[in-house]
């Protein structure tokens, strides 16, 4: 068997759950198929049974408004990937920015079309921040694809349920495999040189945040509740890559405010590699992921396989990796009806702070969800059986083809 992987991420150019699942999960596809990805960068390289190929683009020439040139970058390098010859016998796509490469491989190739479904454009509506009209080409492009894939997969089961609410997808069509995590690497580390390199205390705890400084990450939320947690523990916010100028300032003055009512907040903008994020969960004391949509969460996971306790949103997949009171504690949000607008931000930012704050001063309590945190991690969430389960998917799909 064959298969061709498109995606915007790959290793090294990874900034979001996204490149992590298709990183992991090609390696461990490759250990028993071969795996020809294609995605946007430079990449050029073959290990065994994993080709990877990276597609570049010069922008000088667009004279089309800055928000565009990435939907117009991402309609080039989908032509190119069909352009270059193909000969797997399914194409898989991962993220809107690939879907019309596989509506191309789909009608030209005449091979099965599956989408992973990370995320779900009509739910993300902030996007239009970033795409402008864009935003309308990545709704339409993200509906035809979805509507016509001989499979989709959901990362959760609330996803799955998203897809069959918005979309015209036979819900047979549609199958959830879960995200997972390479749990080898993803392990409790005693290193400190990062926190030290970065100013932070190894002898004092922290609370932690990892990821994009983006609406969805509810970044600017946490941010917020500073105010409201206890001043004798650390925060760590590493949160780099925003999705618009506007939220990096804003996240900008959000923290230069918290600063200035108390020590010990630190805030890493660069895009940490692995072993530095793994180090970072190791030290935690307590992760904190106050997003306000998440399809699954992998940074939870990934928390919980470090041996941290979570503080997260109640949203999404999230609430099928974290378990309340036994990993960590899980944080309603009420959202304004039809919106991702909440109805009382402060709210929400007192009740991350709150959960924080319990955590923090009951270290038991905290030891103990880590502990059943990467238990749950061992027993439900390893790549072998995602990638075990994701082969069979396309067994099937080949056969019937």
């Amino acid at each position: 068997m064959k298969v061709l992987f498109l995606s915007n991420e790959y290793p090294p150019n990874i900034y979001g759950g996204a490149g992590v699942h298709v990183d992991y999960l090609s390696r461990e596809l490759a250990k028993t198929i071969d795996v020809d990805v294609r995605c946007f960068g430079d990449q050029d390289f073959q290990k065994g049974r994993l080709k990877v190929k990276g597609y570049e683009l010069d922008t000088g020439a667009f004279t089309c408004p800055e928000p565009l040139k990435s939907v117009f970058g991402a309609v080039r390098r989908c032509v190119d990937f069909n352009s270059t010859n193909i000969d797997a016998e399914l194409v898989h796509c991962h993220t809107w920015y690939t879907h019309f490469g596989g509506i191309l491989a789909r009608k030209n190739y005449g091979i099965p079309l599956v989408i992973t479904t990370h995320s779900l454009e009509p739910l993300r509506p902030w996007k239009r921040e970033q795409l402008a009209g864009g935003y309308d080409f990545s709704l339409w492009v993200e509906k035809t694809a979805l509507e016509m894939a001989d499979a989709v997969i959901a990362v959760s089961n609330e996803t799955k349920a998203d897809i069959e609410r918005l979309f015209e997808v036979a819900p047979e069509r549609v199958h959830v495999i879960h995200n997972g995590i390479d749990l080898d690497e993803y392990r409790k580390e005693t290193a400190t040189d990062t926190l030290v390199r970065h100013g932070i205390d190894p002898r004092k705890p922290f609370v932690l945040f990892v990821g994009r400084t983006t609406r969805q990450k509810g970044i600017i939320h946490l941010v917020r509740a500073i105010q409201f947690m206890d001043p004798d523990f650390q925060i760590v916010l590493c949160a780099g890559a925003p999705d618009t100028p506007e939220i990096g300032e804003e996240m900008k003055e959000a923290v230069a405010l918290a600063q200035k009512a108390r020590k010990g907040i630190f805030w890493i903008a660069e895009m940490l590699d692995r072993p530095a994020v793994i180090e970072l969960y190791s030290q935690a004391a307590v992760f904190c992921c106050p997003s306000i949509y998440e399809p699954f969460g992998i940074i939870n996971l990934e928390a919980m396989a470090c041996e941290t306790a979570v503080v997260a949103s109640a949203v999404g997949g999230i609430k099928e990796v974290v378990v309340d009171g036994e990993t960590g504690f899980l944080v309603p949000i009420d959202f304004e009806e039809g919106t991702f607008k909440l109805a009382n931000p402060e709210k929400f930012s007192r009740d991350l702070a709150a959960g924080i704050n319990q955590l923090m001063k009951d270290r038991t309590l905290r030891e103990k969800f880590g502990k059943a945190g990467r238990k749950r991690a061992e027993e439900h969430f390893s790549w072998a059986k995602i990638a075990e389960k994701t082969k069979t998917l396309y067994q099937a799909l080949i056969e019937h083809a």
